[in-house]
């Protein structure tokens, strides 16, 4: 029989990227109680913090739940590794620490779909400006004082510079800063999340500096299986949830609002073991249907990286480091920055794929190091890769549970390139990327390019890899919107009580790294949760 874990105010499920902002907003109402429950550990893993321990957080069951793909036919019949935070601070534990609002115009496209105004740029641009914590400074489009440290890059490499340079003679010009919402085009260091040299994660950020409220209790380690849900002459309330954790079964009641915040793969999971997501997919695993949404688990969106690499000569890369590693440690911890320091993807580049796109639609990280794989060792040779992706797919995936049983991994079916489109930007995208390393600016290090083929197609399907960006698999939309999960308010549909908080909502991804935004929304959310208990 399963044990009582008491009643909340508030339940928020999944204490990632949007759960920890959202604990962080509700309890600062002391009368106001909240359970933040948790499928992972707490962040004290040593490597979380350094930057350059990225590699050791991907495909490791202590911090990644180390999802996989259906074989894609786009990506030549492959099941690729999708790596996926499972920790306190949920991906942004194990993330790239790149801090990209995305572009004006995508907002302005969210408030068009949804029928809702509060979702364009000029409305949510103070609610970005409301949560950084902007190293420079405040000034029209920065704020400071905020929790979410926001800091320049104190490391260089001169294969990055190099590629710049070529960037720049091949039309990308140097720029400073990605976030001024005008669909900046051209290449810069990305703006990253570290303080004082460490990753700034969710965790940091937003819990540690309240865990003495009082009002907050957080359980990690545990999983929810499903939501309770009663029948009332109202309609469907979400009264609580049923979890384990601890080896031991859990129910935990809910007086004002159940959130959802476990991420595009997580939130659709528990709506659909909960009875609520498409019929035929509840009744073909033996699950009662409390409501039919058919958008529960689809409209799956992604930036597909393409990731290209080319081996060098006369260069240092992260894959032969000269530096021994107790050097590097020293100076890290002396100065906090060095090769330590450095952040998976320093430098970044936007452009389009053809003069006809209104902003830029390619996003490059350029890397300083390279791996046939995530799951595969850095390669031994020195080298770089130039991972560009489509920022507005027109491909769209779904998550859907293999099972009732909450153990069951779900089945993530990406679909990347199946649209005409998408093939032919990955092909312009590889052109363009093979146009800038053979500019002049980076002959001095003789790239060579692992992967050649001229086959553009196959070649995107070989070097294409599962991405980081997720979205959109309980979208928000307007009230006509059959697939919609979610209003503009973040209510499911159909659900009194419940909202869905996470990038799952977003209803087209923004044409950048999508971590920040995830912040704005739980913002957001917030904001509309509380004024929704007066």
């Amino acid at each position: 029989m399963a044990e009582s874990a008491g009643k909340y105010d508030y339940i928020i499920v999944g204490a990632g990227t949007a759960g920890c902002v959202l604990a962080n907003r509700l309890t600062q109402d002391p009368n106001t109680s909240v359970l933040l429950i948790e499928a992972g550990a707490k962040d004290d893993y040593f490597w979380v913090h350094i930057p350059i321990g990225f590699h050791h957080m991907i495909n490791n069951p202590r911090t990644d739940w180390r999802y996989r793909t259906e074989a894609d036919a786009g990506l030549n019949g492959r099941s690729v590794l999708y790596p996926s935070g499972k920790i306190l601070g949920g991906s942004s534990s194990i993330n790239a620490m790149i801090y990209q609002r995305g572009q004006a115009q995508d907002y302005d496209y969210w408030a068009e779909l949804t029928g809702d105004a509060s979702w364009r740029w000029d409305q949510v641009l103070p609610l970005f400006k409301k949560t950084e914590d902007y190293v420079e400074g405040a000034d029209a489009l920065h704020g400071v004082g905020g929790d979410w440290r926001v800091e320049k890059q104190k490391f260089g490499w001169k294969i990055l510079d190099a590629f710049r340079d070529a960037a720049a003679q091949n039309g990308i010009p140097k720029i400073n800063d990605f976030n001024l919402g005008n669909g900046e085009e051209g290449s810069a260091y990305f703006d990253i999340n570290q303080k004082n040299g460490l990753r700034w994660n969710t965790a940091k950020a937003f819990l540690r500096t309240i865990i003495r409220r009082g009002n907050l209790e957080i359980m990690t380690g545990s999983q929810v299986q499903r939501l309770i849900i009663q029948k009332t002459e109202q309609g469907n309330v979400c009264t609580g949830v049923e979890f384990i954790g601890g080896g031991k079964e859990w129910t935990a009641d809910v007086s004002r609002e159940t959130i959802l915040a476990a991420g595009a793969f997580g939130s659709p999971q528990i709506l659909q073991r909960s009875g609520i997501g498409p019929a035929t997919l509840l009744q073909q695993h033996g699950i009662s249907v409390l409501q039919d949404v058919p958008g529960v688990g689809e409209n799956l969106q992604d930036h597909l990286p393409l990731r290209m690499r080319f081996k060098i000569a006369n260069a240092k890369s992260l894959n032969t480091a000269s530096k021994s590693w107790l050097a590097m440690g020293l100076e890290y911890m002396v100065k906090k920055n060095g090769l330590v320091s450095t952040v998976p993807s320093p430098l970044g580049a936007m452009a389009r794929s053809d003069p006809s796109q209104a902003t830029p639609n390619l996003g490059y990280q350029i890397q300083p190091w390279s791996q046939e794989s995530v799951e595969r060792p850095l390669d031994s040779f020195a080298a770089f890769t130039a991972s560009v992706s489509n920022l507005k797919p027109t491909a769209r995936g779904h998550v859907r549970i293999a099972a009732a049983d909450v153990t069951a991994p779900p089945v993530i079916t990406t679909n990347y390139l199946s649209t005409e489109q998408d093939v032919n930007i990955a092909a312009t995208a590889i052109q363009l990327t093979r146009k800038i390393v053979a500019s002049s600016a980076l002959q001095q290090y003789a790239p060579q390019e692992i992967n050649a083929d001229e086959d553009l197609q196959r070649l995107a399907g070989d070097v294409g890899a599962a991405g980081a960006n997720p979205v959109g698999t309980c979208k928000m939309g307007a009230v006509s919107d059959a697939l919609a999960v979610v209003d503009s308010e973040l209510r499911v549909k159909g659900i009194a009580g419940l909202r869905v908080v996470d990038a799952s909502i977003m209803p087209v991804i923004v044409a950048g790294d999508t971590g920040a935004t995830t912040i704005l929304i739980a913002e957001k959310a917030a904001k509309l949760i509380r004024a929704a208990k007066r």
